[in-house]
């Protein structure tokens, strides 16, 4: 059974940080394009971050650029992000998915998701 699961999020002030991991189970990382998506309060979800298996691009959506870095670890077989500079805008459910073809993170094309975890920005 494939399984991820985000944890990190929590509640923090503007201008803070916080880092959100996501382990698998029954995958390896490494086989997929692996990505961060987040829903916000009356929002459709958004993909924020990606990494190709194929070449190891990083993807990141505007709004993240230059505050936000994904990273993976295949050694423990999981991913994070890393959230700088967080804006209230920032609130949503994040969740980590990954897609077998390996070549990016598009929402209705990703194999499996985990169930989320919730970041919540205070202004």
């Amino acid at each position: 059974e494939v399984q991820l699961v985000e944890s990190g999020g929590g509640l923090v002030q503007a201008g803070g940080s916080l880092r959100l991991s996501c382990a698998a189970s029954g995958i390896t990382f490494d086989d997929y394009a692996i990505g961060w998506f987040r829903q916000a309060p009356g929002k459709e979800r958004e993909g924020i971050s990606c990494i190709s298996s194929k070449d190891g691009v990083t993807y990141y959506t505007d709004s993240v650029k230059g505050r936000f870095t994904i990273s993976k670890d295949n050694t423990k077989n999981t991913m994070y992000l890393q959230m700088d500079s967080l804006k209230p805008e920032d609130t949503a459910v994040y969740y980590c998915a990954a897609e077998s073809s390996g070549y990016g993170c598009f929402d209705n094309a990703m194999d499996y998701w985990g169930k989320g975890t919730l970041v919540t920005v205070s202004s």
